[in-house]
């Protein structure tokens, strides 16, 4: 067995084992006069088994050697240049052959380094020490996270109100500017609103409020016009809203108090007068004309006024408190002469102070304090009266105007020396009457009556 295998790796080789090898070598390169030799040694020697395991030899080795080779197509412009192949080498031996995707340079130059010192290539980082520069965030990558970009602005989109939910939104904040009069709050709310292409009819519908409500909703409004007017309310809008109220000729408005509106926004610089002119008689409702009238009447009256302030009298708690006491003392000089209960009424309510009514039990007991005769006691003692029993008075109210008095009554009597005893008089009417009560009645101050004795009493006084 040993010189078969002897043989077997001496011996020459042919028969039809070469064929193969034959045409491998066409495509690879000859394998070498050696390995030709040693196959003719053992041409005849072999067995069966031995041939086909000589054979699947000569396969692994040629496989071998194309891994090592180029593809076919390198191989093949490796054998069109022969020049880059040094001269005395086989071309069909892996040696003979260049390597394409080697990475080391083929210049014969440098170190043998991978190129670009391993800094290049598709997913790497990079050279040591390389800085890059700052590169704006893709939207579009999927790996994009929006939290961590730094400060993001969020745009709020507020929903246009729609017609019919105008009247609905902007009636409460109408009717709570009523109550703290505050206008830099209604353009606060104004702003959070989308109000769109309706935004004139805010100033309509609070105009028609004012209408429905007081002199200080009125006065109220008017301001709250003024401030509005070239901030959210720009003067065409303002001309749209009182056009659209001269348009409706709601029969049910006061259009008598329309044309006062007007008039004052024109004086506030609310209104052009041009709106005025364009309408004055060219109007055929009867209502508009009427209002157009009024308004023209104020505005003849008021030309050397800048602002008709007073056009709606001052309402309530904002006005002076000198200028309420003057009023109080106009109503009750007019009911002294009159003698018109019902008028009085009328003019308490219009002032819209019921915290400050006080002051006019106040004043209508110094009056009574003041005048001459029992007229005019009995005169106040009937204005309480209506007044309490209607409930414009309460009993707090009341109480205080009394109390006022009972503790000025000392300084009252230095101007009127009667003056005690004129409150005790009015004070028991009021009691029966039941304008008082009987703790109220025994609250007020008596003077101690004091005589002057004979002279055998030493000229003393004694009470």
């Amino acid at each position: 067995m040993a010189t078969e295998v002897d043989t077997w790796t001496t011996g020459a080789q042919n028969d039809g084992v070469f064929s193969l090898q034959d045409q491998l070598g066409g495509e690879g390169g000859s394998y070498g006069a050696e390995d030709e030799l040693n196959e003719a040694e053992v041409n005849g020697n072999w067995t069966p088994q031995e041939k086909a395991l000589h054979e699947a030899r000569l396969k692994a080795k040629a496989k071998r050697r194309l891994r090592k080779s180029s593809s076919r197509d390198s191989t093949r412009e490796s054998l069109s240049e022969p020049s880059s192949i040094e001269p005395g080498t086989d071309p069909h031996s892996p040696k003979g052959k260049i390597n394409t995707n080697d990475r080391k340079s083929r210049t014969g130059k440098g170190r043998g380094l991978p190129k670009k010192g391993g800094a290049g290539g598709k997913g790497v980082w990079g050279a040591a020490g390389m800085v890059y520069e700052m590169e704006e965030p893709d939207a579009k990558d999927p790996n994009y996270d929006e939290s961590s970009q730094g400060d993001t602005i969020y745009a709020t989109v507020v929903p246009e109100l729609e017609e019919g939910e105008l009247e609905k939104t902007v009636n409460p904040i109408v009717q709570e500017y009523f109550e703290h009069g505050d206008t830099k709050e209604v353009e606060m709310l104004l702003k959070e609103l989308n109000l769109g292409p309706h935004r004139y009819e805010f100033s309509s519908l609070a105009v028609s409020l004012a209408l429905e409500g007081k002199a200080s909703h009125r006065e109220l409004t008017s301001r709250l016009l003024s401030d509005l007017s070239g901030k959210m309310l720009s003067g065409n809008e303002m001309e749209r809203a009182f056009d659209k109220i001269l348009k409706e000729a709601n029969p049910d408005l006061k259009w008598f108090m329309l044309g006062q509106f007007m008039a004052r926004a024109i004086a506030d610089h609310v209104l052009p007068m041009s709106f005025f002119n364009r309408y004055k008689g060219k109007v055929d409702c009867d209502y508009a004309r009427a209002a157009l009238d009024r308004a023209s009447v104020l505005l003849s009256m008021k030309k050397e006024i800048v602002r008709l302030d007073n056009v709606w009298g001052v309402g309530g708690g904002q006005r002076p408190v000198k200028h309420l006491i003057k009023e109080m003392n106009l109503l009750l000089k007019e009911y002294l002469v009159s003698g018109d209960v019902s008028e009085a009424e009328h003019c308490l309510r219009d002032l819209e102070v019921p915290h400050f009514h006080h002051e006019l039990v106040y004043e209508a007991i110094v009056m009574v304090l003041e005048s001459k005769g029992d007229k005019a006691i009995q005169m106040m003692v009937n204005l309480l009266k209506v007044f309490w029993q209607t409930g414009l008075i309460t009993l707090d109210q009341m109480n205080r105007g009394f109390q006022r008095v009972y503790d000025e009554l000392p300084e009252i009597n230095l101007d009127v020396p009667h003056a005690h005893s004129i409150m005790e008089s009015f004070v028991d009417v009021c009691f029966q009457e039941s304008v008082i009560t009987k703790q109220l009645r025994d609250a007020c101050p008596s003077r101690g009556r004091k005589r002057f004795v004979s002279e055998g009493d030493g000229g003393m006084i004694k009470s």
